[in-house]
């Protein structure tokens, strides 16, 4: 299915594919929290409804953002994983989760605050990398399982 684009502008293009509520925290699901079947989105304290799930991660693969393959030794179990294209989203999520850190936590003081949170204040850039280089890792690992 083609996607729809309101306009030609390179922002509102942006947010035609991820200006829904849903469709970076999915991303942020895989990237951070190691998220790739559809149970583990399901048991996430998100609470996406399966048939919105369903439907962007449906949508996260036809524009490219992340494949649906099998996993190695279970052909029963669908894996969804972050294309290069996914993972260009990186410093996007890790900008803002900065920018609410830094402008949220008056409005939602329950805003996680750990080493991670501690890591990212530091250096963004290199969380940013960090975090990038973790989910590539773990992918050429499940290559040779």
């Amino acid at each position: 299915m083609p996607q729809d684009f309101r306009c030609d502008c390179p922002f509102t293009s942006a947010l035609d594919i991820l200006g829904d509520k849903w469709m970076l925290v999915i991303v942020k699901q895989m990237l951070v929290e190691g998220k790739e079947t559809f149970k583990d989105f399901t048991e996430s304290e998100e609470a996406i409804a399966t048939n919105i799930l369903s439907t962007k991660l449906k949508l996260l693969e036809e524009v490219g953002i992340i494949i649906k393959t099998k996993r190695p030794g279970n052909k029963k179990t669908n894996l969804y994983l972050l294309t290069d294209m996914g993972l260009a989203l990186t410093p996007i999520l890790v900008e803002l989760a900065s920018w609410s850190d830094s402008h949220l936590r008056g409005l939602n003081p329950s805003i996680v605050d750990g080493e991670a949170m501690e890591s990212m204040r530091r250096d963004k850039a290199a969380f940013a990398s960090a975090l990038e280089q973790n989910y590539r890792a773990k992918l050429a690992s499940m290559v040779y399982e």
